[in-house]
């Protein structure tokens, strides 16, 4: 009887766990599913198709355009807001190049590199003056730049108070036994006026005045400037002349105020003119300026540079190596000044967030001074960090086109629940000093690719390849010379370069959908390169967002006339302006 009812409350209890788990059971995990769902849900971002740079969290209309917004792809690479990634083809086309952040090694991440300008040894500097008053009947020096001897004629004047003396010598001559001092007093005045004693004799001796007398050159060396012309009256210690002698310059650099502790007076450096870059010429450190420029944050620093050969022009732009043997500097995080790019207000970067995968993102760092061909870190990266130190604009150029931050995009787009809901305003950056000469330069290449822009709005594919070809040339005969300052340099010579890259290719490629890819990249690089350096022309910068798979492109123009490059025919007048160039 007990073994019976053992089984039937074993059969009882199986029963009751069995209903149990179907009735409650079953709701668990409905409520658990149901729960996955609403978390899925509620982390749904919402887009628009027309400007996928809008991210929101919740459903709507489009801030831009009004239309409605549609549910965001899910990613299920997990990348952040300004991430994004490339793919391999496209890594190696644009031969994208990256390297970790540490400790650089070899001697030549010891050197500290400034730039400079040949100027006038100011201790050679003389200035040849007139004696005595009088009217410039001839001046012998016709230009400046002319090479003059000491001793030789520069001038003949007319002068009444040398007439009026010449007649005294001849006068007190007579009389030079019985009047010694009056006789040696008038010689005397002669002589001070810069008359030789030959000069002094053949007045006494001839007895006849000279109406004209000329000047001669107490120094040799080249005229520095013209300070009279002929026919003008001067007075006694009037210059006449400036003069300099060549045979040594000066070669003066700027040096930063971070830098001034790695140098010392006496300390031997490398020159090298941009004239001749195979050439160094040793010099040693003479001078140091004692004051700081509170304008640009500098103090200068001076070498005597030998110069019998002419080879030094006043005005040149010139460089120096300084060698720096100093542990803090060895200690530094460097990194190569390719990865850096300039806006004027900002120093940033592309950072390779996984090593396996190309995914990057754009960080902005401070920078302190160059060493060789690097810029020491200050702040914005840490050791182990791997960057990108070559194609670098084609990255940000990449950054561009997706809607990410990027160097010429002000937006901060790091908000993950409600992403900015405006476009990406482009940056109003502070423009660097170039030239006037490589302004007409950078002129002459926006023309070419006008050209190129509008061949491409007629779906000309032959005539958009030769216009492309005319812009490689101009592209090729920008002069990083000719832009005037260190931080110009330094922001000039990455953009160049790249800019180059892209022309050439846009010149290679065969087909019309090529070159219209290719262009999206020209377009950023030389809508930067005219920021920063400006053409002394209004430049529109017009968008399409339909362009470039819906991420949309944008495009210079003379004009607020819309022909897009993008579409062609198929949809000429997609886009509008979204600011200028001034």
């Amino acid at each position: 009887m007990k073994n019976n009812k053992i089984i039937m409350y074993a059969v009882f209890l199986t029963i009751g766990v069995s209903i149990g788990w179907f009735v409650f059971g079953g709701d668990s995990n409905k409520e658990i599913e149901h729960n996955h769902e609403e978390v899925a849900e509620s982390k749904k971002m919402w887009t628009c198709s027309m400007h996928p740079q809008i991210m929101q969290s919740e459903p709507g209309d489009c801030p831009i355009c009004g239309m409605d917004l549609i549910p965001a792809a899910s990613s299920s690479e997990g990348l952040a807001a300004n991430a994004f990634k490339l793919t391999p083809n496209a890594m190696a086309l644009a031969n994208i190049q990256t390297r970790r952040v540490g400790k650089a090694e070899g001697d030549a991440e010891n050197r500290l590199v400034l730039s400079g300008k040949i100027a006038q040894n100011e201790e050679e500097n003389k200035v040849q003056a007139s004696y005595f008053s009088g009217r410039i009947e001839r001046l012998n020096v016709s230009y400046t730049g002319e090479e003059i001897r000491k001793g030789q004629i520069l001038a003949t004047l007319y002068s009444p108070e040398l007439y009026a003396a010449q007649q005294e010598l001849i006068t007190t001559a007579s009389l030079k036994k019985t009047q010694p001092d009056l006789y040696q007093a008038v010689r005397n005045k002669l002589k001070l006026w810069k008359l030789s004693e030959t000069q002094i004799q053949q007045i006494e001796s001839s007895g006849i005045v000279k109406e004209y007398v000329p000047i001669y050159a107490t120094v040799s060396g080249t005229v520095t400037e013209k300070l009279v012309n002929q026919g003008d009256y001067v007075k006694q210690g009037q210059p006449l002349l400036k003069v300099t002698n060549l045979n040594t310059v000066w070669a003066q650099f700027d040096v930063y105020e971070n830098q001034i502790n790695l140098i010392k007076n006496k300390q031997t450096v490398m020159v090298s003119a941009n004239a001749y870059p195979n050439k160094e010429v040793e010099a040693v450190v003479d001078f140091i300026s004692p004051t700081l420029n509170t304008t640009t944050r500098t103090t200068t620093l001076r070498v005597v540079l030998k110069n019998k050969e002419g080879v030094f022009k006043p005005g040149m732009f010139v460089s120096a190596t300084v060698n720096v043997n100093s542990d803090r500097i060895n200690q530094e995080l460097k990194i190569p000044a390719s990865a850096v790019m300039w806006t004027g207000k900002r120093s940033v970067i592309y950072v390779k967030k996984d090593e396996n995968t190309p995914v990057f993102e754009m960080r902005e760092v401070t920078l302190g001074h160059r060493v060789g061909e690097s810029y020491v870190i200050l702040e914005g990266l840490t050791k182990g960090e791997e960057i990108v130190v070559n194609g670098t604009f084609t990255v940000d150029a990449a950054a561009q086109l997706r809607g990410k931050k990027s160097m010429m995009n002000a937006s901060n787009t790091s908000n993950t629940s409600v992403v900015a809901n405006t476009e990406p305003k482009l940056e109003v950056v502070k423009r660097l000093k170039a030239s006037k000469v490589f302004q007409q330069q950078l002129k002459t290449v926006y023309d070419s690719y006008i050209q190129v822009k509008d061949a491409l709005a007629e779906d000309n594919v032959a005539v958009a390849r030769d216009f492309s070809e005319v812009l490689l040339k101009k592209v090729n005969n920008l002069a990083l010379k000719e832009l005037e300052t260190t931080e110009a340099k330094a922001a000039g010579e990455p953009i160049i370069r790249t800019l180059f890259e892209s022309t050439k290719n846009l010149a290679e490629t065969q087909t019309i959908a090529g070159q219209r890819e290719v262009f999206q990249r020209v377009s950023l690089q030389l809508a930067t390169a005219i920021k920063l350096f400006g053409i002394n022309e209004e430049v529109f910068n017009l968008h399409c967002p339909m362009a470039n798979n819906d991420n949309g492109a944008y495009w210079l123009s003379t004009s607020k006339h819309v022909l897009n490059p993008y579409f062609g025919a198929a949809m000429l007048k997609c886009g509008e302006v979204k600011d200028s160039i001034e």
